[in-house]
């Protein structure tokens, strides 16, 4: 296997959950940092606009790290999408196809599924609610929370800490949860 066909292929769980727990130490030992994504819009807002906002008032700078390491994730997501990209259709389970199939969801060839994500499904009811009603609640989660699941998954559970449980048992509750009883009624919208 060359290391082209390597990056173009889903590695397996046993490659990929190993390499991602192994944040967790590195972070500690290189300075005792905290794994996690959410609090970099809180770092770049400080960072962007200096006010009295006694929320942003904290020195930004010693979290330095955390805006490198997002912006190598934006950078290595453009990197993958434009070099890495697989033209096949993302493959779906076929219980799965022909539950959504009921919904009007056939189209599998781009990572979301372009019935849904689109400009024009913004402007429906459907859309509106999935993508702006989805967006302000998963940003109004993680600050509830204190932190998305990459933090409290990964870090706070790796690291001992009970409120990251409760919260990733949340996340995985409200998941299925919406998955399963909420979606289907949006979807048929």
């Amino acid at each position: 296997m060359t290391i082209t066909e390597l990056l173009h292929n889903p590695w397996p769980w046993y490659v990929a959950g190993p390499l991602i727990g192994l944040t967790v130490p590195v972070l500690l030992i290189l300075g005792n940092k905290s794994f996690g994504i959410s609090s970099s819009l809180r770092h770049i807002c400080a960072a962007c606009f200096p006010s009295k906002i006694p929320f942003f008032e904290y020195d930004w700078k010693k979290e330095r790290w955390n805006l490198f390491f997002v912006s190598g994730i934006f950078v290595g997501g453009i990197i993958a999408a434009s070099l890495l990209s697989n033209p096949s259709p993302v493959a779906v389970n076929p219980a799965l196809v022909s539950d959504l199939a009921r919904y009007g969801i056939t189209d599998y060839h781009s990572l979301v599924p372009v019935q849904i994500f689109n400009w024009q499904s913004l402007l429906t009811a459907r859309g509106l609610i999935l993508m702006a009603g989805g967006g302000f609640l998963v940003g109004f989660g993680t600050r509830y929370a204190g932190g998305c699941t990459s933090g409290h998954a990964i870090m706070g559970i790796s690291t001992l800490q009970w409120p990251s449980v409760v919260a990733t048992v949340c996340f995985m509750a409200g998941g299925f949860i919406m998955a399963n009883l909420i979606l289907p009624f949006i979807l048929a919208l």
